[in-house]
């Protein structure tokens, strides 16, 4: 967990400027709300919709961000203030909070911009829980998240913009299908009768903090798309709560709300929830448990026994989430991790493809997009394949085959962009065997992706690594032919639920 965080590549320091420029950009909004006369709690509205909106706010181009951006407060404002008229009407409060939970994770069907509004409207009602909103507060609160979001804005966009200097990411988008067949669809279901569990389980536990195991349910459920994902997120969770806890009970209790050292503290937050988010989400848990102790300090009301209750009730967010998965229209591992490593293989033929094209004289042909969209492609196969390959599986095997896949798709995406430099320069000259080569990639990448009725029986074995050669073009080619190659021994020797079913 440890090597996660501190030994992990950071290309172009992106997880770093984001991280830094986060912690301005949320700094400023909540001294633009102090310095306008807000109040504490719209002080802290205004610095929880900053955080929102550069946290969640993932379109793939700069343009597309600001409009999102912009579309926040279209979802947040509505939804702020049904929340805070219901907020002495228990019952119709659960049911609005349960059915916003269900339409944020629909939502994520209409790609990222869907899934940040999804979040910003699921947030915004938690937050009316969290700081015990009621209507008189509305106006005051509208004007602070307004300023907030318009300094967050500022930094992001206008300050320090760098991902213009950027190509557009490429955010993979899941395989479309309907009804109940589409995996949102299903999720949002599941989260729903999960939420509703953890809703009622939770007010059994506390009517003041019942709202966190709702939390807990919300946010083991963004980003995952099988049962086995959204089991090892929730475990995740649970272990970086446990983590933060404790720390809050050495950092922030002895702290007492005290207001300098707890601002800087929860800057340290916000920097390692941006800086960690990506490669650990126990880390980035341990993160938001701190930040929230502290608020809690700064508001007055931070004790031993919160967190503890804290911790009691993200335990039953976690079991909500487990039994909705488990039994609730299930979206099986094995369906899943196969799509995601089909798309990957077939972007590796098209980057071999338009390398190849442009090795060949070709002036439109370039493997560069497809080279960009490969990154996240591979990422979305390692979150797919992450129970099977986490410390506590008991599935050595399938463990050992999933690792293998892993480093043979990496091996693929290196030989690739290896291919893919090349093929740039233009002092690069094509050589009589690439299209050959190029044809056994082809052969290669339809035999392992092709249905497992239609399989030849000895399709696994198409690719055949031809001897070394000078040509860097082709040494890159080859290498990529053995990696396919030896991908057919874990994806076809066995059938392919033993590798990704969980």
């Amino acid at each position: 967990m440890l090597k996660r965080v501190f030994v992990a590549p950071d290309p172009g320091l992106l997880r770093l400027r984001s991280a830094t420029r986060s912690v301005l950009g949320i700094g400023l909004a909540v001294t633009v709300c102090a310095l306008t006369g807000h109040s504490l709690v719209a002080a802290i509205t205004g610095g929880l919709a900053a955080l929102l909106a550069l946290f969640t706010v993932t379109d793939a181009t700069v343009r597309g961000q600001l409009v999102t951006t912009a579309l926040l407060p279209a979802v947040g404002f509505p939804v702020l203030a049904v929340a805070a008229l219901l907020h002495d009407h228990p019952v119709g409060r659960d049911a609005v909070f349960v059915a916003v939970v269900g339409a944020g994770v629909y939502a994520r069907r209409w790609g990222p911009r869907g899934h940040a509004l999804g979040v910003f409207a699921f947030m915004t009602f938690f937050a009316t829980q969290f700081l015990h909103t009621v209507p008189d507060q509305l106006p005051e609160l509208y004007t602070a998240v307004t300023l907030a979001l318009l300094a967050a804005a500022t930094v992001r966009f206008a300050v320090w913009c760098y991902e213009l200097r950027l190509p557009p990411v490429s955010v993979p988008v899941p395989p479309s299908a309907r009804g109940l067949a589409r995996a949102t669809t299903r999720q949002a279901i599941q989260a729903t009768a999960g939420s509703a569990f953890a809703l009622l389980v939770g007010q059994l536990l506390s009517e003041q903090r019942w709202y966190w195991a709702v939390g807990a349910t919300w946010w083991i459920f963004v980003n995952t798309t099988s049962r086995g994902e959204t089991l090892v997120r929730g475990f995740r969770r649970a272990l970086g709560t446990v983590l933060g806890i404790a720390l809050g009970l050495v950092v922030a209790v002895p702290l007492h709300g005290a207001l300098v050292p707890t601002v800087a503290l929860v800057a340290v937050s916000v920097f390692g929830i941006f800086y960690t988010a990506a490669v650990s989400y126990t880390w980035m848990m341990l993160a938001v448990t701190l930040m929230a102790g502290l608020l809690y300090g700064l508001l007055g009301v931070l004790d031993p026994a919160l967190l503890a209750l804290r911790l009691a009730e993200t335990g039953v967010g976690a079991l909500g989430a487990a039994l909705a998965v488990l039994f609730v229209l299930p979206v099986t591992t094995h369906a899943t991790t196969d799509a995601w490593i089909q798309r990957a293989l077939r972007c590796v033929h098209r980057c071999t493809a338009e390398a190849a094209a442009r090795l060949a004289g070709s002036t439109t042909a370039d493997p560069a997009p497809h080279v960009a969209e490969l990154a996240p492609l591979l990422s979305r196969v390692r979150l797919s394949l992450a129970p099977l390959v986490h410390p506590l599986s008991p599935l050595r095997a399938r463990k050992e085959r999933a690792r293998q896949v892993l480093a043979l798709l990496d091996d693929c995406a290196r030989e690739v962009r290896g291919l893919a430099s090349i093929a740039a320069d233009p002092e690069a000259s094509h050589d009589a065997r690439l299209t050959a080569a190029c044809q056994r990639v082809e052969a290669a990448v339809e035999a392992l992706t092709a249905p497992r009725s239609t399989r030849h029986p000895a399709a696994a074995a198409v690719a055949v690594p031809q001897p070394p050669t000078a040509e860097p073009a082709l040494v890159h080619l080859h290498g990529l032919e053995r990696a396919l190659a030896d991908l057919s021994a874990p994806l076809r020797s066995s059938p392919r639920s033993e590798l990704v079913d969980a």
